[in-house]
This record gives C-alpha cells, structure tokens and sequence, in this order.
C-alpha cells in the first residue's frame, strides 16, 4: 500500500524526491502517512479535494483485497 501512494503522489508532484510515505500498521488498520513539499500540497488535494479522495478510494479498494482497512492521511 506504501508503494502505491507513493508512486501516485510522485507522478501528481513537481518534486518527486520530497514525497515520503510512513506506514503505522495496527492489528486490523494501517495508517499511511503522505508527506509532500508545501508548494505541492494543492497538487495532491485536488479542486475541492477531489484528487485526495481518488487516492483513498483507490487505496481502500487495494485495501480491500487484503481484508485490512487502511487511511490516508496527507500531513504538512
């Protein structure tokens, strides 16, 4: 699940190599963690939020298939 955010968030991003992702894994959740530089943050949020809610839903579909519930949460 890390990987995939990551290479979604890279390919949106102007500076890739700002990207990191942290994965905190609980018993039956994971918590993923996006981290992108400040002047990109717009990019991978989206008009009105759209683009972070695509990733989210893409991720809880990947999520799904291993039946283990996963968040995204995109942090400063």
């Amino acid at each position: 699940m890390k990987e995939l955010i990551k290479l979604i968030a890279q390919s949106l991003v102007d500076n890739p190599e700002q990207v990191t992702v942290d994965e905190i894994e609980g018993a039956h959740t994971s918590v993923i963690e996006l981290k992108v530089a400040k002047e990109d943050m717009g990019k991978v949020i989206g008009k009105k939020g759209n683009t972070a809610h695509a990733m989210r839903l893409i991720l809880s579909a990947a999520s799904a298939k291993i039946k283990k519930r996963t968040v995204l949460e995109i942090v400063e």
